[in-house]
């Protein structure tokens, strides 16, 4: 091309610059290179995403029969979300948005529990899901399974599946025989734009591997749970070859690398990050499980060098999480240029009336039976110091829970042997009034929905299991101030992986190391026999190897049963129709430093 020799003098006296002739030659070409630019087609997609809603509808607390608040001003809900997803689609246009969910979507609430057992979804006849009637009339596009979705057996899972408009994804749930997936393993949607190839968007679900422990009973022999990594890195390339110009993962999985369950099962738990990092192809994914708040997590894929970008909203609709994507169609593809994620808060809007409406009867249904009056409390009963004091009110569980047992083996072998049982303080606020008791005041106490088994175990093992448990507290010198507030959940154990003990009498010191804290360890006023046998009444999870205590999940199971123990419980404040803790409350163990009580 000749240089034009008045407009190089022009574009350098006006510049200041000492352009050289290579430079000239240049400015053209850039100028061409721009013309393409502007032709180039564009197109921007937004995906918004949830996880965790464990069958929150409305924000309300089925507790406390009140409007749900916290400290932090967080509002819960379906109805809040849809209202955000439908600001969101104003704002980018609906045929420009896709809405995903990432799992634990049918348990966590009475609502759930009461459309699973009540008046369940299963019966002939029976209701639609209103998890499902929400998800549906909001037009969620595809969801993740969580673990929390077998947590009342296949056939309920199956029965909402097929009351949901959108695909249950699970891409490592598979069938136990064939190994194939018993659900889909993803889902595909074309985005239309003008002038050029439709964009298509792949959508891989993954769930979690612990399903295989945590409900070993509804699954066992029927599905298997493999690791995520593995499964995305055979799922990705499939999708990237049947044509995804995007794709994203929905995972029921957190991303810090960790697990619950030990060395029980050869999968990390907590692994989306991994699978950004390790499988090559994924462009963003969708997190839960781990019911934390991830704005925006970006991990560097070690093998194609690419940036996948993770966001996890909080659980319980608290937060909506959006990827913005931005693609570009060159030389007759469509490629992603760049993928950048952000929450909503759900508190910044109102219930979208339609929900509301569509609901309502269902959640007045689940107001009046959790207020059915079930009996009467001599005095209060609260959780409130339960994680580092023993209190009544937890006693109460253990109570239930050996009663039913030693009734469930009084005509077997094993009627003669002692029986002792666990329980977890699983709520910091959960209160029993003194009056009239009802089934929220109940469901407060137990708020899963576990189930209860009897396992065989010796003295020695249990007394390894109390050292695991009280791995819980932080080590504190006997001469240093005690900080309730700091005082519990070292290395981060959650309040429900502690667990008291009763019908044995010890202490726990917690100015020595973990391992050595169980000091004073009796039964019937004795030093405990490492060789005495006992019953142990613990919930399923336990059972299963939730929090990987020692011995209990490869102990002998005597029995077990599919009544949860929180019914169990409003069964026995029922059948003695006032709650006094002089029927069930016993002082089992304390806090101590080198031999004196911390309270």
């Amino acid at each position: 091309m000749p240089l034009n020799r008045r407009k190089f003098l022009e574009k350098s006296a006006v510049t200041g610059a000492a352009v050289g002739l290579a430079g000239a030659v240049g400015a053209p070409a850039a100028q061409a290179a721009e013309t393409r630019k502007k032709h180039v087609k564009r197109y921007s997609l937004t995906v918004m995403g949830t996880t965790d809603l464990h069958g929150h509808v409305f924000n309300w607390d089925y507790f406390k029969d009140a409007e749900y608040k916290d400290t932090a001003g967080n509002a819960q809900g379906l109805s809040r979300i849809s209202t955000l997803v439908n600001q969101v689609r104003a704002e980018k246009g609906r045929r420009n948005t896709l809405l995903l969910d990432a799992g634990d979507t049918i348990q966590g609430t009475p609502l759930t529990y009461y459309y699973a057992k009540v008046d369940p979804i299963t019966a002939k006849g029976g209701p639609v899901h209103p998890m499902a009637a929400a998800m549906n009339a909001i037009g969620y596009d595809a969801v993740a399974l969580g673990n929390h979705e077998f947590n009342y057996g296949i056939e309920t899972l199956r029965k909402f599946e097929e009351q949901c408009d959108f695909p249950l994804l699970g891409a490592n749930a598979l069938d136990a025989k064939t190994l194939r997936p018993a659900f889909p393993p993803y889902f595909i949607k074309k985005f239309h734009v003008k002038g050029a190839p439709p964009v298509k968007v792949a959508v891989l679900g993954l769930t979690n591997p612990g399903i295989a422990i945590w409900d070993k009973a509804y699954v066992q022999g029927k599905l298997t749970f493999p690791g995520l990594e593995e499964q995305a890195a055979k799922w990705v390339p499939r999708l990237r070859s049947m044509g995804a110009d995007v794709v994203v993962v929905s995972a029921h999985s957190g991303s810090s690398g960790t697990s619950s369950y030990g060395d029980q099962l050869p999968y990390v738990e907590n692994s989306a990050a991994l699978v950004a990092q390790q499988v090559p192809g994924i462009d963003a994914i969708l997190v839960g499980h781990a019911h934390v708040e991830i704005p925006e997590l970006k991990v560097t894929n070690t093998k194609s060098g690419k940036t996948v970008v993770l966001s996890e909203p909080l659980a319980y609709a608290e937060r909506l999480s959006l990827f913005d994507f931005e693609l570009v169609f060159e030389k007759g593809r469509w490629s992603v240029e760049s993928v950048s994620s952000r929450v909503l808060n759900s508190n910044t809007v109102a219930d979208d009336p339609k929900i509301t409406k569509l609901l309502k009867d269902d959640h007045d249904v689940v107001v009046a039976y959790v207020n059915q009056v079930v009996g009467t409390a001599t005095e209060t009963l609260t959780t409130v110091e339960a994680r580092y004091k023993d209190a009544p009110i937890i006693d109460l569980i253990t109570k239930v829970q050996e009663d039913v047992v030693r009734a469930a083996l009084a005509s077997t072998e094993y009627a003669s042997l002692p029986v002792i049982a666990q329980a977890s303080p699983f709520s910091r606020t959960s209160e029993i009034p003194a009056g009239k008791v009802t089934i929220r005041d109940l469901s407060s106490l137990y708020v899963y929905d576990n189930t209860l088994v009897a396992k065989l175990m010796t003295g020695a093992q249990i007394k390894a299991y109390l050292e695991y448990s009280a791995e819980y507290f932080v080590q504190t010198a006997a001469g240093a101030v005690v900080d309730v507030e700091k005082l519990t959940n070292a290395a981060n154990r959650p309040d429900y992986n502690y667990d008291y003990v009763s019908g044995l009498r010890y202490e726990i010191d917690i100015a020595q190391a973990a391992g050595s804290r169980i000091k004073n360890l009796t039964y019937n006023g004795a030093a405990l026999d490492d060789a005495q046998k006992f019953v142990f009444a613990v919930n399923n999870y336990r059972a299963n190897g939730g929090g990987a205590f020692p011995h209990v999940a490869s102990a002998t199971e005597l029995w077990s049963e599919s009544t949860e123990i929180r019914t169990r419980i409003a069964e026995w404040v029922t059948a003695k129709g006032v709650l006094d803790p002089k029927d069930f409350a016993s002082v089992d163990w304390k806090l101590t430093r080198d031999g004196t009580p911390v309270f």
